[in-house]
């Protein structure tokens, strides 16, 4: 047997799955694999199960719409109890989708690990005289929770267990339904495209077992500054379940454009977004939640207020104080164009009513945002139901404001989600079950957590993944403009893979208190980022943030763990997302891949 930590130190060519597993050991055996293969899923009673089948050719999508066209949905998928899908069991639904995406993996989106050998080596193995894998065995050992497709932190257990025999035999087993789907993201990984044709693994027998270090394990993606088709958002909720990411941070509006259509406010987005065109439609909304869910993948949806609501004003002016305020933005807000909802307005409250109304009850997670970040006191002073900026006079306002709203979401049954601002900047008071989103120091999250309030992790210093692209407001010429020189954004420099890697979500956490810290999100604002370099902007960096949360920072020794030890599996996990469509960028040439540890640096 050998194991992947010593593999990767003396070969360029190890079984490099990505996150790493909490143990893991393999053979030299090669196995083929192709479309008769069979698979089993024994289920719990409860459950109910897919017998054996030739199943990788039978089970196409749970709907071709999942991945054919994604405007046009005739009905819906879910019944009005939000963990629920209309017409079929949650677990089958998962099963079935993980056995096709498992099939389309392995034999249309793969590769060929040329990168990964030395120059010239004939790596790939005979094609006569092929072993194939005759069966998948998927044993859940236990019914879902009720909750699959909607889980609170911690409520779903993902583990799994995976074997494959030197004769054939491939057995996943686990828990859950989410906990198979794990497991068969791991599979697909151990098998290679051949040139000839066909797909292998040259690591039979295999041995794993794994569980994730946090239950909240996310990406948050900002749709608002930058439009996103639903296929873009799509394909990265694809890449995310592929690198065992469990939670989509959906940042849907923003001060710049508010595409999220809601029926009983019409205009809002009609002239909030900024085009006509470019919104999310009800069915789209819909349809974005449920192909994450049903890859385990939560759609957080975040509302940000009371600031960064300046698209507002473009159908309910009068709801927005210090709109635009020009030209000394910076003095009311963190950037262009300024505006907050107004803290004092009975106006106000009307709208969110009748917006929480519609929205709430389409929300398919257990959670909901309110958002609350870079909240700028000097907005009220133009805000004609205060005319103040005094925090005396201001945090009994903001206090009544998020009572109001996280009220509502816990009436629909959700946990709100706020920036660390609420509770930090504004000393508001909130419910035991508010979760706190932190974005700016570690100290952030010792403070959060020594309140006893759940954390998320983030930090921008980290975790940031619009960093380093420079200025995108423009300067006047002289002062300020060498004032600011040389451009630099507030988050420079870029945060690469290796620092991203490097973070660790417990650091300065009492152990007594880590239990508290549920995981964290890497984040990607779209000042600078849009569809065409979204990908790269994303991938594969945010594959550090995935295995940090997935496997922990630390090794088995307590150190952080090795980047040379997991750069050539980083690389590989880059090549396959690329097999997947996705645009990764590399994070090395061929030659330092090719040729184990000579690319690294000893003093």
């Amino acid at each position: 047997m050998r194991s992947l930590a010593a593999l990767t130190l003396l070969t360029p060519f190890a079984a490099a799955i990505w996150p790493l597993p909490s143990s893991y050991t393999s053979g030299d055996t090669v196995l083929w694999i192709d479309g008769g293969v069979q698979i089993s899923y024994n289920a719990a009673n409860n459950v109910g199960s897919i017998p054996v089948a030739n199943a990788l050719k039978e089970y196409a999508p749970v709907d071709p719409q999942l991945t054919t066209n994604p405007q046009s949905y005739p009905h819906s998928y879910w019944n009005k109890n939000r963990n629920s899908t209309a017409g079929h069991r949650p677990s089958q639904q998962i099963i079935q989708y993980a056995i096709q995406r498992t099939y389309d993996t392995i034999l249309k989106k793969n590769f060929v690990p040329w990168k990964f050998h030395e120059r010239n080596e004939d790596f790939e193995p005979p094609t006569e005289g092929k072993i194939y894998i005759s069966h998948i065995s998927l044993q859940q050992n236990a019914a879902d929770p009720d909750n699959i497709l909607t889980p609170r932190a911690g409520d779903v257990d993902e583990s799994y267990s995976l074997t494959l025999t030197e004769d054939g035999e491939a057995t996943i087993e686990a828990e859950t339904s989410i906990g198979l789907v794990r497991g068969l993201t791991t599979f697909t990984q151990l098998f290679y495209k051949h040139s000839a044709g066909g797909a292998y693994t040259p690591f039979a027998p295999v041995e794993i077992e794994d569980e994730p270090k946090f239950p909240h394990r996310g990406l948050n993606m900002d749709t608002a500054r930058n439009y996103f088709s639903v296929s873009d958002i799509k394909r990265t909720i694809d890449a995310m379940a592929y690198n065992k990411f469990n939670r989509l941070h959906w940042h849907i509006t923003d001060a710049q454009s508010w595409p999220l259509e809601i029926p009983a406010l019409p205009e809002l987005a009609a002239k909030g977004a900024y085009r006509r065109d470019l919104t999310y439609t009800p069915g789209d909304f819909e349809e974005i939640q449920y192909f994450a869910a049903i890859q385990g993948v939560e759609v957080i949806v975040e509302i940000d207020m009371p600031g960064h609501t300046s698209s507002i004003w473009f159908s309910q002016p009068e709801l927005i104080a210090a709109f635009n305020a020009q030209p000394d933005w910076n003095t009311y807000c963190a950037e262009p164009p300024c505006g907050s909802l107004k803290l004092n307005s009975t106006a106000v409250y009307d709208f969110l009513g009748t917006m929480w109304d519609d929205l709430l009850p389409r929300v398919r997670s257990s959670y909901f945002h309110t958002g609350g970040d870079e909240v700028n006191i000097n907005t009220y002073l133009l805000d004609d139901t205060v005319r103040s900026n005094d925090t005396a006079v201001l945090q009994p306002l903001m206090q009544r404001f998020i009572d109001f709203n996280h009220d509502r979401v816990r009436e629909a049954g959700l946990t709100p989600v706020v920036w660390e601002e609420m509770l930090l900047t504004w000393n508001l008071t909130l419910g035991d079950d508010v979760v706190i989103q932190t974005w700016q120091s570690d100290e952030a999250v010792a403070e959060v957590v020594a309140a006893g309030h759940k954390a998320l992790v983030g930090n921008y210093n980290y975790w940031y993944l619009d960093c380093g692209k420079g200025q995108w407001i423009d300067f006047a010429p002289g002062f300020a403009s060498q004032k600011y020189f040389p451009y630099n954004d507030y988050c420079s420099p870029r945060k690469n893979w290796r620092l991203m890697y490097s973070y660790d979500p417990l650091h300065g956490i009492p152990a007594n208190s880590s239990h508290l810290v549920l995981g964290g999100e890497c984040h990607i604002w779209a000042e600078q980022t849009d569809p065409i370099n979204f990908d790269d902007m994303v991938w594969p960096r945010a594959c550090a943030a995935a295995e940090v949360l997935w496997s922990g920072a630390k090794d088995e020794n307590g150190q952080n763990r090795s980047q040379i030890e997991a750069s050539p599996r980083l690389s590989e996990m880059r090549e396959r997302l690329v097999a997947r469509g996705v645009r990764a960028e590399p994070i090395q040439m061929p030659f330092c891949i090719m040729n184990g540890t000579q690319c690294s640096l000893a003093t």
